[in-house]
């Protein structure tokens, strides 16, 4: 047998497999349930959404901020982002005729697509821990580049959680960007403002 032949054949295999490899990676890493911030469905989106039971829930809450290039700098455009969350009972609430991914999170979750400025903003209200008390009060998010797979980053969570605990505060791994927020009154309603930077802290960005 060609020796020299069996070398080639292995390394040019070997490169093909590094390709192949880096073809599939996922920027973002493995991230399950990702794909519900695809199941908008026909609807237009735009830079503001309003969830369900918005109107007849207390607390409300208003979530904004601008998402960012890389750079932490330059507006990004056309960047959707996809929340969904518990209801006042901790709960992932169900009508009962949900498909896809709403049979995990429940129909209390939305989607916005930025605009030329990067700004965001979602209606909703504030959702509550898990009846278990071992989760601090949270909002899901995911985010879809242009030409980049889906990927989550932190959570919302709330600077006044008493579960918030420091130990919790500590494993964050500020993907985006810190996703612990204080909030505040905006025109009366209870709001928080969190800016998103697109690739920090997310592996296999490019």
């Amino acid at each position: 047998m060609d020796t020299k032949k069996v070398f080639i054949s292995i390394l040019t295999l070997g490169l093909l497999n590094a390709y192949c490899t880096a073809q599939t990676r996922l920027v973002g890493g493995p991230c399950e349930g990702c794909e519900a911030i695809h199941e908008y469905g026909d609807r237009l989106l735009n830079y503001v959404d309003t969830l369900p039971k918005f109107l007849e829930t207390e607390p409300k809450l208003k979530l904004s901020g601008t998402v960012y290039e890389k750079d932490g700098q330059t507006p990004a455009a056309d960047v959707i982002l996809y929340i969904y969350h518990t209801n006042r009972d901790g709960i992932y609430e169900k009508i009962g005729n949900e498909s896809g991914w709403g049979r995990r999170h429940g129909y209390l979750r939305g989607w916005v697509k930025t605009g030329n400025d990067g700004r965001y903003t979602f209606y909703t209200f504030r959702p509550a821990a898990y009846p278990n008390g071992r989760e601090a009060e949270h909002i899901h998010i995911t985010v879809k580049e242009p030409d980049i797979n889906e990927y989550y980053i932190d959570d919302f969570l709330f600077e006044d959680d008493p579960l918030l605990t420091p130990q919790k505060r500590r494993s964050r791994k500020n993907r985006g960007g810190s996703g612990i927020v204080v909030i505040r009154k905006d025109n009366g309603i209870p709001s928080v403002e969190r800016d998103i930077i697109l690739g920090l802290n997310i592996p296999d960005y490019p």
